[in-house]
């Protein structure tokens, strides 16, 4: 690879870690769960066979292998049950896991155990599947490099539970709302034209660069400006204005080739993403091609659920 298209960006999209912000959807999705389960009433089978000074203990074991994601929100979830629980963790997200191994232990009250179990597992579990399925990607990029990003194709709720699986599955975090960053799209250029047809590529990329950093009110304009363009005579037009990363959507091996050799020529600094047509089998000849940058939906809307079990432990139960 040459030196221009393996350099890191200057700025980037924010990586979404375990913050206050991932806590707050967290919990919001966790009332929705105790909800769905109980509404205003009881877990009657439970309360039914479970004596309440019941204490116990299992372990969170996964069925197969892959990559940990979500352990940081079991204090959480814990928390919103108002569980009489204690977590001891055995890994940390981002690390590999080994079928039969725990991940994870809960102690405490036998009664929260049961009532809870569901909801530990369908959260950790859709969260180990898409840093899963990330981690597979990545392995696909070989030594090409190109850096994977993720998109806002995600479960809506759960955006930045979901982006923050795909950061413990090694790839990055592209832009987590409309908010922060401006993506000029064919839509955009479409509606913001006139009688005379589609705004120009060029003309919106201009307008988004001088809007970055404005203020509207109290609100600061995002300091990202990315435009898609989907031939390779809109990107000839909209490389001189030096966005900061141009989109080169369902452009062919060939035509992503010819925009890298174009781009490297000018001497730009534009980074160029490529998307569309983004599989496992078709990510090493994208990447092959010196893109810096590839997004695909897949890696969250095309996951599947880890298997994920509680093991209980029999020296705890009573």
């Amino acid at each position: 690879m040459s030196d221009e298209s393996s350099r890191k960006p200057a700025k980037d999209y924010q990586t979404v870690t375990a913050d206050s912000l991932l806590e707050a959807d967290l919990r919001s999705l966790v009332r929705l769960s105790i909800a769905e389960d109980l509404r205003d009433s009881l877990d009657w089978t439970t309360v039914c066979l479970i004596e309440p000074e019941n204490r116990g203990g299992c372990q969170i074991v996964p069925r197969e292998s892959g990559v940990c994601a979500g352990l940081a929100t079991l204090s959480w979830i814990i928390d919103e049950f108002d569980a009489d629980l204690e977590i001891e963790l055995a890994l940390e997200d981002g690390q590999q896991l080994t079928p039969g191994k725990p991940i994870a232990t809960l102690r405490g009250s036998v009664r929260d155990l049961l009532t809870s179990e569901r909801t530990i597992l369908n959260i950790v579990g859709r969260l180990c599947g898409i840093a899963s399925l990330t981690a597979r990607y990545v392995a696909a990029l070989q030594q090409a490099d190109a850096r994977l990003y993720d998109t806002r194709k995600t479960t809506p709720g759960w955006r930045l539970l979901e982006k923050y699986a795909v950061h413990c599955g090694g790839a990055q975090n592209h832009r987590s709302g409309l908010y922060d960053g401006f993506l000029i799209k064919d839509n955009h250029l479409a509606l913001a034209g006139n009688s005379k047809g589609p705004i120009e590529a060029s003309a919106a990329a201009e307008k988004a660069i001088r809007w970055r950093g404005s203020k509207i009110e109290r609100l600061t304009a995002p300091d990202m400006v990315e435009i898609e363009v989907d031939s390779l005579e809109q990107f000839k037009d909209v490389l001189p204005i030096n966005p900061d990363i141009i989109l080169l959507d369902n452009f062919t091996i060939d035509q992503l080739r010819d925009a890298v050799a174009i781009r490297n020529a000018m001497h730009s600094s534009v980074e160029l993403e490529a998307s569309g047509n983004v599989r496992i089998d078709t990510l090493p000849a994208i990447a092959a091609t010196g893109v810096d940058r590839i997004s695909s939906g897949a890696l969250t809307h095309q996951a599947t659920s880890l298997d994920l079990g509680l093991d209980w432990l029999d020296s705890d139960k009573s």
